[in-house]
């Protein structure tokens, strides 16, 4: 029977890419309905009983979940309390009853985060952490092996990192470059899983929802009597996003589809409608050879319009001017010891990006003629020798060496598909109307590194922390980033933590290689083509540092409440900008370029900010219980960018913003977690020449969604789910607009709605 139930999971993993859309439900149920439901639960609600029934009652107590063993803040399992850096530690049983559904859920809950959704037509959902904007600066792992970028570029982080495998999920705030190297500047996000041997059994789930949306997911595992054990899992999502056309006509009116020279090319009246298709899937697996041998493999892939977050006027949103990115990484660790207190650990990886060559634009710089494709790949092949050296009771040692080689091909605009079975050299391409041949770059570099870190105890409420990375980058040169903190905990219910580190992120291919622009078939009076609106290669670019301190205070007054205040101060130095050149580059022989672009290292940017949070676990009843969590944030920052002689705000950050939610649980039947964000007045890429130093603002707004859960039905098999997002279906709008083509601020998804069945085996 069992083989079956995971036969019966592969053949519907395999099936869920071409799911049909009509399983998905046409008709959201009444909201009246799921709000009175609401009103019955609580009027069941009791006054509290003492702490002792109330951790009889939940899963695991405030005191078990805050010490939860960690990994990611010093490469070693270690307890919150224990570290200087701030952790937020989310396990699974959250994950699962606050319906953090992917890792753009869950980030968007966070403190300190600005997510916007559905702003970036390569990277769709653009964020900031703690000020830092993008997610090439937050390092994502899984456990402990990097998934993000292989070069540190922008991938999306949206549905494609779904969470069916995570045990729990550490985020990490502040530099890690001193344990992880180039990219982790704000801070590391690290996915972690269970041990094959130790997966919880198998299940599948299914769902289907409003705007034709379907997903599937599942788990499933084996092992054998001589410890060798498997997991595999995987997940596949579609959905046509909300027609914003019809929800937003203003934003989106039948216009005119109109080149820079002001020809028409596509009549207001023979305008396509508004779709906005995403999907993704992702594959993982697992395998375990006794305790210390480990084989792993991930991968995930992304589709999306090119046309997202562009104008009417600029763009045409076609189904197939889409956007697809593959990224995967496979790896394989060995542990053994050197002895009784030195063990040791070996870990091989390799890790591949690429963007589909059918991908392409169909907008402005186009003409609106097919002729917009672009390809990008780069992989990351590393090997890493680690150590962990016990002195004593007191003082330990974690240290490493490592090297990784990296290969990276970026093309500009091309007339058609990149072939993949030539070289780059050998594609044969011109620039759009001209016969100047096309040259696409390639880029082959490597890193040798060496960090170690000492971590002592000095006595029951003093520990510190003392680390140092020192990485040799065949591109950028040396890069040597310390690490420095102390823990003090006067109290058992108060942890004082102080952290300073340094960090840097190296230019990724996407920065000093990208070249893109318009010819149109003009030339000048000595034949030279003219071209405009060009961004050039800088392969002379150098890495961004950054500095940051940060303070923070984690007080539990009860041992159901527990309070955490981080306070962070940060400096980005040699910031890579945009450019503009005053005298054009000319990369191009028989080109004159004007308007020309370029990345460079010309700016710096500041961050002041705290946040402010708190998670409280309680009991109503006999039989109720639940979690309320939340946070307040606060920051403030400048930046200076390129030729500018006076700062300006940062781009893309709400000043202030708040975060509330809460899980009733009615035993282990029922649950109910709604969800509530606000976010103050945004700031958005474009600048405000009107007033000094400020930016053009998206209002703020407030969103809230519910999600409900039955289980133990069909004889504890199966749960029922039914999350809905932007519960009040509010319009709003998420800050963008940092281009002169784009929507200052991107309209947002109308209320959605999905319904899960989860079958456990």
């Amino acid at each position: 029977m069992r083989e079956f139930a995971y036969l019966s999971i592969l053949a519907a993993s395999a099936a869920v890419l071409h799911m049909p859309r009509h399983i998905a439900p046409r008709a959201a149920p009444p909201i009246a309905l799921k709000m009175a439901m609401l009103c019955w639960c609580g009027n069941l609600l009791a006054a509290a009983p003492s702490d002792a029934d109330l951790m009889r009652l939940l899963p695991l107590s405030l005191e078990e979940l805050i010490n939860t063993p960690i990994v990611t803040a010093s490469r070693r399992v270690e307890a919150r309390d224990h570290t200087p850096a701030h952790v937020m530690v989310v396990t699974r049983q959250q994950i699962r009853e606050r319906r953090y559904r992917n890792l753009a859920d869950l980030l968007e809950d966070m403190p300190g985060v600005d997510f916007m959704r559905g702003t970036k037509s390569s990277s769709y959902n653009n964020f900031s952490f703690q000020g830092h904007n993008s997610n090439n600066k937050l390092l994502i792992m899984l456990d402990g092996v990097r998934i993000d970028h292989p070069a540190g570029g922008k991938i999306p982080v949206a549905e494609n990192f779904a969470l069916y495998h995570a045990r729990q999920v550490e985020v990490l705030y502040g530099p890690a470059a001193a344990l992880y190297g180039a990219d982790a500047v704000a801070g590391v996000v690290n996915i972690i899983t269970d041990r094959a041997a130790d997966a919880q059994g198998a299940w599948v789930s299914i769902g289907g929802g409003r705007f034709d949306s379907s997903a599937l997911e599942f788990m499933a595992g084996a092992r054998n009597e001589d410890k060798l054990a498997i997991t595999v899992g995987g997940h596949g999502q579609r959905s046509d996003r909300a027609p914003l056309d019809r929800y937003f006509p203003g934003d989106f009116p039948r216009v005119d589809a109109t080149t820079f020279g002001g020809e028409v090319v596509v009549p207001a009246a023979e305008r396509e409608s508004y779709t906005g298709e995403i999907a993704s899937h992702s594959v993982y697996a697992r395998v375990d050879v006794g305790e210390r041998l480990t084989f792993g493999h991930y991968q995930n892939f992304f589709r999306q319009l090119t046309s997202t977050g562009d104008r009417p006027d600029t763009a045409l949103y076609l189904s197939d001017a889409r956007w697809e990115t593959r990224t995967e990484t496979t790896y394989g660790r060995l542990g053994f010891d050197l002895g009784s207190s030195v063990s040791a650990e070996l870990l091989i990886d390799y890790s591949e990006q690429e963007v589909d060559p059918r991908s392409r634009y169909v907008n402005i710089f186009t003409n609106f003629a097919d002729q917009g494709y672009d390809y990008t790949r780069a992989t990351r092949t590393g090997i890493e020798q680690t150590l962990n050296w016990t002195i004593n009771t007191s003082h330990s040692v974690q240290a490493g060496i490592g090297y990784q080689d990296y290969y990276a091909i970026e093309t500009p605009d091309l007339p058609q598909r990149f072939d993949t079975s030539r070289s780059p050299a050998d594609q044969g391409l011109s620039f759009i109307n001209t016969t100047l041949p096309i040259q696409i770059f390639e880029a082959n570099y490597h890193n040798t590194h060496g960090y170690a870190q000492l971590q002592s105890d000095w006595s029951d409420t003093i520990s510190t922390m003392a680390g140092l990375r020192y990485d040799n980058h065949s591109a950028y040169g040396d890069s040597t980033n310390p690490r420095l903190g102390v823990v003090w905990r006067p109290r058992a219910d108060h942890v004082f933590k102080v952290l300073y580190g340094e960090a840097f992120r190296a230019p990724s291919p996407e920065e000093s290689l990208s070249a893109f622009g318009s010819f149109t078939g003009e030339t000048d009076a000595d034949g030279n083509y003219v071209g405009s609106g060009f961004r050039v290669p800088n392969p002379n670019l150098e890495p961004e540092t950054s500095e940051t301190l940060s303070l923070t205070w984690d007080w539990r007054p009860r041992p159901n409440l527990n309070l955490i205040a981080n306070l962070y101060r940060s400096r980005v130095s040699n910031l890579i900008a945009t450019l503009e050149e005053s005298t054009p580059t000319q990369y191009i022989p028989g080109a004159v370029l004007s308007n020309t672009t370029i990345k460079g290292n010309a700016g710096r940017e500041s961050h002041n900010g705290l946040d402010l949070m708190g998670q409280w676990r309680f009991k109503l009843g006999s039989h109720w219980s639940g979690d309320l969590w939340g946070s307040v944030s606060f920051i403030e920052g400048d930046i200076r960018e390129g030729a500018e002689t006076s700062d300006w705000d940062l781009s893309y950050i709400a000043s202030r913003k708040a975060r509330l939610g809460a899980t009733f649980r009615y035993l282990d039947h029922f649950t109910i977690t709604p969800r509530l964000a606000w976010v103050g007045d945004t700031t958005t890429g474009r600048k405000d020449r009107t007033s000094p130093g400020a930016r053009i603002e998206a209002p703020s707004y407030t969103l809230a969604s519910l999600h409900l859960g039955w289980h133990k039905l069909a004889g504890d098999h199966v749960s029922l789910w039914l999350d809905i997002d932007n519960l009040f279906d509010r319009r709003y709008r998420v800050a963008h607009g940092s281009a002169g083509t784009t929507f200052v601020s991107m309209p947002q998804q109308p209320r959605t709605w999905m319904a899960t069945l989860e079958y456990r085996f």
